[in-house]
């Protein structure tokens, strides 16, 4: 008895903790998952159900058709388009979101103001998508006064760019200049060195007038090699003024070109200063005074951000900027998991900053790295808020998505729940992959 009796009390705990549980306890535990329960079954599981039975019948939901509506799913142009953006918005986003966030959680760690930084990266978390898409709608405005995207790049043209157009002008009839048959104006003569040419324009829009308007001036008296020549805006507000000659209430037009032709060939060129004056030196023999074709092109007014071709990489920067700081605080939550000790030591041991960052730093954040980027792949499939709102109605079919397609098919005017259900069904499968991934993940990470 003596030696079976430990054996007895050993396992006596063991097979108290086999037991099933009694029924008192098995209701607590329904009392417990009821509620649950039936919110999942009613708000997860029927409408999935529900929405494969219904892809499986026509527009009404009368008649059973089948497959049908996948095959002319994926006949569908507009289909193709929107699964098109979609691989483009999965091939690019997740991995731009989790590189930034990468780089803004490493170089925050070594920065003073980081804690800041981190604030202003993350900020727009906190703003919905409605709210996103009508910002953006005013930053990718065409008009550079409005549109700040634009703004900047024209901002930027100018700084390396000196021409002046103005869109519309030209001389009067019978004036010294004639057309040249590619858009610009030419002498219909001949022209010396040591020659004064003026070169009155009208048609000038009210918009391309220089804002701070100058009184135009005559040229000096023209060296022995050279022509000089005034270019303004032959026109006086209310009346007045002799055609041709410069009044004192006519605006000179700076930034002009003029060009010295001899042949055709370009011996000589120069723009007006602010006074409408200008000067081409080394002139040799007649030559044609020209005002090319560049004068008069409508200026350079910025990029057509929301037009069909530039649309969706708009749309996806607009993402990034919202979702590059959940990215940076994940990862730099488990930048600060990292032993300082391996980093440490790898210094030691010689390696440099980016050795480290490469073969130290990245593969101890691979686990994190890999949830950011699978959570990005499952959001951009459902991508819907920033596509529907951002797009105007002249690029909504270039920008669209599987999620907009689905609504627009079943609410958007074409009342067709058969065909949105299946679309519905579509998407779904192809964002179960990935969340099986990341639940898969989580479960061995609790291992």
């Amino acid at each position: 008895m003596s030696t079976t009796a430990p054996a007895a009390r050993a396992a006596g705990p063991q097979h108290q903790r086999r037991r099933p549980p009694s029924r008192e306890h098995a209701w607590v535990a329904w009392l417990f998952l009821g509620p649950a329960a039936a919110m999942l079954v009613t708000l997860v599981v029927y409408p999935i159900g529900y929405s494969i039975w219904r892809s499986l019948f026509d527009a009404r939901g009368d008649t059973f058709v089948g497959l049908a509506n996948y095959a002319r799913m994926f006949t569908d142009p507009a289909t193709f388009t929107a699964l098109k953006n979609n691989v483009i918005w999965v091939l690019v986003t997740p991995a731009l979101v989790t590189v930034l966030g990468l780089i803004f959680a490493v170089l925050t760690e070594r920065v003073r103001w980081g804690t800041a930084f981190k604030l202003i990266v993350f900020m727009p978390m906190a703003i919905s998508f409605l709210a996103a898409g009508i910002i953006f709608r005013v930053v990718y405005e065409r008009d550079p006064q409005v549109g700040l995207a634009n703004a900047v790049v024209t901002g930027v043209y100018e700084v390396f760019t000196q021409q002046a157009s103005y869109p519309g002008a030209g001389p009067r009839p019978g004036d010294l200049l004639v057309e040249d048959g590619a858009g610009g104006y030419a002498t219909a003569a001949d022209v010396d060195p040591g020659s004064t040419v003026p070169l009155p324009l009208v048609g000038v829009g009210a918009e391309y007038v220089p804002a701070d308007p100058v009184t135009p001036q005559p040229p000096e008296q023209a060296a022995a090699d050279a022509i000089t020549g005034t270019v303004w805006f032959d026109f006086t507000r209310g009346g007045g003024g002799t055609p041709g000659e410069i009044d004192p209430s006519e605006v000179a037009l700076p930034g002009v070109q003029v060009q010295a032709l001899s042949d055709g060939e370009v011996v000589g060129q120069d723009r007006t200063d602010e006074e409408g004056r200008y000067v081409i030196e080394g002139v040799d023999g007649p030559v044609t005074v020209a005002l090319p074709a560049d004068n008069f092109t409508t200026p350079f007014r910025g990029v057509a951000w929301l037009g069909p071709t530039l649309v969706t990489p708009a749309i996806i920067l607009a993402y990034v900027w919202m979702w590059a700081g959940f990215a940076m605080v994940l990862i730099g939550a488990g930048l600060a998991a990292i032993s300082r000790d391996a980093l440490e030591a790898a210094r030691i041991d010689g390696a440099s900053e980016w050795q480290v960052f490469r073969h130290i730093t990245v593969p101890l954040l691979s686990p994190v790295l890999t949830v950011v980027f699978v959570t990005m792949i499952i959001n951009v499939l459902k991508i819907f808020d920033l596509v529907y709102i951002l797009a105007p109605g002249s690029s909504a079919q270039a920008a669209n998505v599987i999620a907009v397609e689905m609504w627009s098919v079943s609410f958007g005017g074409g009342q067709n729940f058969g065909m949105g259900s299946a679309l519905g069904v579509f998407l779904f499968l192809l964002v179960l992959p990935a969340m099986l991934f990341n639940i898969r993940r989580f479960k061995q990470e609790q291992q």
